[in-house]
């Protein structure tokens, strides 16, 4: 058998290059990289590229790759698809017409850069830099890059993604687990040991709480979907917490089919039970929490007789489920959108963040590892800060009564912030805007036709971007073509191992994310751009942006992309780590090694040393500091005189195979597999509501705003709910104004609004909303007919929510 191993390693390690990064197969040459995106998602994966006359020809997964050990999703393997595409931009374009006629000029990059420049220091010496506002994407591979151009290059401490509400993704479970436990936690799959599933401290978690997430589809941030369901095959039983039946909920123990909006009931049920039935860490609790006490009141009559008319969900499942959670060997939770996209984002975020305390899965094998980003390379946002001056970055939008935001503990700006300064001149007007691959009006703005009416009024915009975008069209005055994944050399990091990726193809003159920056810093502010290439930029990102000079366990972007793989050295391909650092992150029990504190004390990295059950963070901001529910502003029991005229509960945003969020809607195969935007109806909804499966329906609101999907008939959904899909536009049909291509007609977000936020600022209600349905019929007026009419679908106050048609009568719960 011995020799039968040693055979079979000496096998694999000749069939797949073992200890190459490049290497020729025939008339190929075949690059061991990562991709990330774009195209893509949250993952970077290991891949194999094949090239040929400078020309991506086909994408394979690297079986040594220890992230995603040769596994890839479509979206991967149909890259070639999307970096030959025909429709990408191949030159800089300058707006030729008004904007959203749809009429372009080609220039140069030095056209471009010059009245790029010309205008921001023109802006800066007139205006301010504060009045420029920097926009990157979800999931883009440019979360350093473009905060650092913002600040070293703009000078503006007004970063962000754009149209995110209540900073509805995410944020809400950084900060929370943050301020509860010092570190964030993620789901122990083993990816953090080197010999992954063999390795011997490591075990199969004994159940996974799936909650309000798809993992297989939607790979979150830097999380691969796919470790979860090995664990699954490996036995683990799982939990799943979401308003649809998915794939996790098909073969789950427990199924609990949540309102959407009401999360934090369940959870609050949840712990009642542990507490309440004496399940609970008894050791952990005492040695290692702060607030139990407090905790246990807040919880002791939250019942799930309490619970069930609230969530909807049977009290002996969620009394099941608390108690499989606090038996078993492990428990580790995978929490998704959902948990920011209600109005009691931090409530819920605390209460589920408790349930895993208290059952003593913090930092345990199988249970929720505590991480940290590789080398320790935790700056993203805050990235260049100290180049912007004191006086400008106190000029940060930020909301006036979020005390999260004026404890400045979230670095990116505030996004209705910047709405209401567009909208109203206040504390200042907006002179300028730079997108880098965000696509707001098709997915990530509340309120699609507000945000364009908004950005109309900002004198200078520019989008970067792979392809023209509907935002693009609508709003730009020049556009820069972007570089796909294959096309630039990049480095990320998330958690362990930090991962980068090599140039190998170019597309006509698309320039990298990286390059761009890079350029355009050198011109407007090149004392703060030393690096003369982009490998440059990323060695200092992984070096020296830390300590000057590097660390041991550090290394150049060139030794990521290069090293022979091998455990000692901790590289594999291109996902590098130093070997000490991944060690750091393989060691369970952190807290009681004085591995978290900065003074290398047992404990903690929270005021108190210990898990804040009753949250000293949450105090300072003034959130709640123990679990609450807030009921969504529209529901059956907020609004039950709406309720009836509007007798569905809508939620949108969950993920599918082709698609990431706006992206893919111009390939052949992705469109093959989903070529239009579906709406989860269940079957006895659509015999009561007059609709069939495939055919177009309308879902409208209480304000008159709507949006058109087919119907997929499915009992994936209950009786009185719908799931609609987000991010959908149609590169296929006319782009200029006021269609835009399509991306009114069907967009989901039409239906969601600004400003109604959660406390501290945090958390939207744009998963939980009431609507009706009904057939669309030939000769129906579309939404980007009535939004070129009147602007909107109801009229607001700039910088203002729209009015409640009912007054909520049902409001916080603790």
């Amino acid at each position: 058998m011995a020799d039968y191993k040693e055979w079979l390693d000496e096998l694999n390690r000749e069939a797949y290059h073992d200890g190459e990064w490049q290497w020729q197969e025939g008339d190929f040459t075949v690059t061991r990289t990562t991709h990330w995106s774009p195209p893509g998602c949250h993952m970077g994966c290991g891949v194999l590229l094949y090239t040929k006359d400078n020309k991506l020809v086909k994408v394979e997964g690297d079986p040594l790759n220890a992230v995603a050990n040769g596994k890839l999703c479509m979206r991967c393997l149909t890259m070639p698809e999307a970096v030959n595409h025909p429709d990408r931009l191949k030159y800089p374009l300058r707006r030729a017409g008004e904007r959203g006629e749809d009429k372009w000029e080609r220039i140069s990059w030095d056209e471009a850069y010059d009245e790029i420049t010309e205008k921001v220091l023109k802006i800066k010496e007139e205006h301010g830099s504060e009045t420029i506002v920097v926009v990157h994407g979800t999931g883009r591979n440019i979360g350093w890059q473009v905060p650092y151009f913002a600040s070293a290059c703009m000078q503006t401490p007004n970063v962000s993604t754009f149209g995110f509400t209540g900073f509805a993704c995410y944020l809400p479970r950084m900060i929370g687990t943050s301020a509860k436990q010092g570190d964030m936690f993620i789901v122990d799959a083993s990816q953090a040991h080197w010999d992954r599933y063999a390795s011997d401290r490591w075990q199969v978690p004994g159940v996974i709480l799936v909650w309000g997430n798809e993992p297989i589809k939607s790979n979150a941030d830097g999380f691969l979907g796919h470790w979860l369901v090995q664990c699954v095959q490996m036995g683990s039983k799982v939990i799943s917490v979401d308003p649809r039946l998915t794939w996790w909920g098909a073969r789950a123990a427990f199924w609990l089919p949540v309102r959407p909006g009401t999360d934090a009931v369940v959870a609050m049920a949840m712990l009642n039970v542990i507490i309440g039935e004496d399940l609970y860490d008894h050791e952990f609790v005492e040695k290692w929490t702060y607030g139990f006490e407090a905790l246990a009141e807040r919880v002791a009559d939250k019942t799930p007789e309490w619970a069930e008319p609230i969530c909807d969900v049977p009290a002996d499942r969620i009394r099941g489920a608390a108690r499989l959670i606090a038996t078993a060997s492990s428990c580790a939770c995978q929490w998704g959108l959902a948990f920011e996209q209600q109005i009691a984002a931090l409530g819920v975020t605390e209460s589920v963040a408790d349930i895993m305390a208290i059952t003593g899965n913090i930092d345990n094998p199988g249970g929720n590892a505590l991480y940290r980003c590789a080398f320790l390379i935790e700056k993203r946002y805050g990235l260049g800060d100290e180049y912007i001056s004191k006086e400008t970055y106190a000029k940060k939008l930020i909301p006036q009564t979020s005390g999260i935001n004026e404890s400045n503990i979230v670095s990116c700006a505030d996004t209705d912030a910047i709405l209401a300064a567009i909208e109203t001149g206040e504390p200042y007007p907006i002179q300028m805007f730079w997108i880098q691959s965000s696509n707001a009006l098709s997915c990530a703005s509340m309120d699609p036709a507000r945000t364009r009416a908004a950005l109309m009024k900002v004198p200078f915009i520019v989008v970067a971007d792979p392809f023209m975008t509907p935002t693009a069209q609508a709003v730009a005055d020049i556009v820069l073509p972007v570089a796909m994944s294959c096309e630039r050399n990049s480095c990320r990091t998330w958690w362990t191992p930090v991962r980068t990726m090599v140039k190998v193809t170019d597309f006509y003159e698309a320039k990298s994310d990286e390059q761009i920056c890079l350029d355009l810093g050198k011109r407007i502010m090149p004392e703060h751009w030393p690096w003369e290439t982009d490998e440059e930029w990323a060695n200092w990102y992984l070096t020296d942006q830390l300590t000057p000079g590097g660390t041991e366990y550090q290394r150049t972007w060139w030794d990521t992309v290069h090293e022979p793989s091998s455990p000692e050295n901790g590289c594999y391909g291109t996902s590098c780590n130093g070997t000490a650092y991944w060690e750091w992150d393989a060691t369970y029990d952190k807290y009681a090694k004085g591995m978290l504190r900065p003074d290398g004390q047992p404990g903690f990295n929270t005021p108190t040393g210990r898990v804040e059950l009753w949250s000293f963070g949450f105090d300072h901001w003034g959130v709640d500091p123990l679990p609450y529910h807030i009921e969504p502003p529209e529901s059956p029991l907020s609004t039950p005189n709406t309720f009836k005229e509007f007798p569905i509960i809508l939620s949108g945003g969950g993920r599918s195979f082709e698609f990431f969020h706006s992206e893919h809607r111009q390939l052949p195969t992705m469109r093959e597999f989903h070529p239009w935007p579906l709406v989860m109806v269940n079957p006895a909804d659509c015999e009561k509501y007059g609709v069939k499966d495939g055919e177009w329906i309308w879902v409208e609101n209480s304000r008159g705003a709507r949006f058109k999907q087919k119907v997929k008939a499915t009992i994936e959904v209950q009786p009185g709910r719908i799931h609609a899909e987000h991010g959908w536009w149609f590169p296929e049909q006319d782009g200029a104004e006021p269609n835009f291509y399509g991306t009114y007609d069907s967009n989901l977000n039409n239906m969601t609004e600004a400003f109604r936020t959660g406390q501290g600022g945090i958390g939207s209600a744009i998963k939980s909303m009431l609507c009706k349905i009904y057939p669309v019929q030939e000769g129906d007026v579309l939404p980007h007919d009535v939004i070129a009419e009147k602007g909107d679908f109801a009229a607001y106050e700039p910088g203002k929510p729209y009015q409640v048609v009912e007054e909520p009568v049902v409001t916080v719960i603790n």
